[in-house]
């Protein structure tokens, strides 16, 4: 097919996960960058714009007027991609999706449930594509493992337990230092760091994997290095809909670990285990027999995971791919979108809006929960 027009918004010059978008969608080459507006900084946005390759009368002053013009253009963008902080991701993606605009946005959707409800309302209405990009879920591996549960392989789910340290907050730092400029500021990231940033990765990692719905949480926010401002450190016990509990914990201060995201789901017939570090591979346990090592690659994945898989096993992929798994179905249902076909369910196969919402009812309700004295929440 033809290769569909996007733009962006933010994930100028210098900031890592605008670069990862961009790498990202071109592995597919799907897709093709027409129009953007990276930085508050005008004369930067436009010189790194016309580094990459954008017509200067595509190259905006903001985000308004970029999703106003683009939306009059006969060949205006047909999706946007919002790589910003926290707080302008509601804004942004209203204007785009207000001018009938498809939107890919980075996790968290918004900071307030009423926010994402009205995206959601949106999209309904003008019938609209939007996906938020929950990294992790894109890997061959995790989507295998979906698969398993949805068959029966573990049984009912009795317990969850996923992790999420890292370490690059453990020792006082500048908030506005380079190191960690605007997650630790209330005005940008919201009210939470540590939870809203990776923590929300786990909720959606489990979600996905699972199918299970929270009903209610405990959480307990912790800001354990002197003089921060938002929290570094989250635990959190959950409660699922139809029965099954789990236990979440997210770090910035665990010395020893880079991105260690793990998770442990234990069913009444088996178990499976997966490390972010180690990701072509996981473990599955049946009840009744040895451990079994999965390997992405080599092991007979579903068809539905395995065609994913972009090489070899034993040849790691990684992050880039990850997000290209995100961004392939997606613009593959935008192009069957726009082309007045219909959309199937194993078409929306990327986290949608509905899986954004979850995410910031998840967030928000343990905040409520921390500040209540760690009580349990119904979410």
């Amino acid at each position: 097919m033809d290769r569909i027009a996007y733009g962006m918004i933010g994930g100028g010059k210098g900031a890592f996960i605008g670069d990862v978008h961009r790498k990202a969608i071109r592995l597919d080459d799907l897709a093709v960058l027409k129009a953007g507006c990276f930085s508050r900084d005008v004369e930067k946005s436009k010189a790194f714009g016309a580094e990459l390759g954008i017509a200067s009368d595509r190259l905006y002053t903001d985000y308004r007027e970029m999703a106003e013009k683009e939306a009059s253009r006969e060949d205006g963008i047909a999706f946007a991609v919002c790589v910003t902080p926290n707080a302008s991701h509601f804004d942004i993606c209203k204007a785009f999706l207000s001018q009938g605009i498809h939107v890919v946005c980075d996790k968290p959707l918004t900071w307030t449930i009423e926010q994402s409800e009205e995206l959601a309302e949106i999209c309904k209405k003008k019938n609209l594509l939007f996906g938020v990009t929950y990294t992790y879920t894109g890997y061959p591996a995790v989507k295998q493992m979906r698969k398993m549960v949805q068959d029966g392989m573990l049984g009912k789910i009795r317990f969850v337990n996923a992790e999420y340290p890292q370490d690059w907050l453990g020792n006082p730092v500048d908030e506005h230092s380079s190191i960690a400029p605007w997650r630790m500021d209330p005005k940008v990231s919201g009210a939470t760091n540590c939870l809203g940033d990776i923590g929300s990765h786990i909720e959606n990692m489990v979600a996905t994997v699972t199918g299970k719905k929270i009903k209610k949480v405990c959480a307990r926010l912790d800001s354990l290095v002197e003089g921060r401002t938002l929290d570094d450190n989250a635990s959190v016990m959950v409660e699922y809909e139809g029965g099954g509990k789990g236990l979440y914990w997210s770090s910035q201060i665990a010395f020893g670990y880079d991105n260690a995201l793990r998770i442990r789901i234990f069913g009444e017939k088996g178990s499976l285990e997966w490390l972010q570090e180690d990701p072509d591979y996981f473990s599955f346990t049946p009840c009744d027999g040895p451990k079994q090592r999965w390997s992405r690659g080599r092991e007979a994945f579903d068809p539905a995971a395995q065609q994913y898989s972009r090489v070899p096993a034993g040849h790691p992929e990684g992050l880039y791919e990850a997000f290209a798994n995100i961004y392939k179905p997606f613009i593959l249902a935008l192009g069957k979108h726009l082309r007045g076909e219909k959309l199937e369910p194993s078409d929306l196969d990327f986290p949608g809006v509905e899986e954004g919402l979850d995410g910031v009812k998840f967030i928000n309700r343990c905040l409520e929960s921390s500040k209540q004295g760690s009580v349990w929440v119904d979410l």
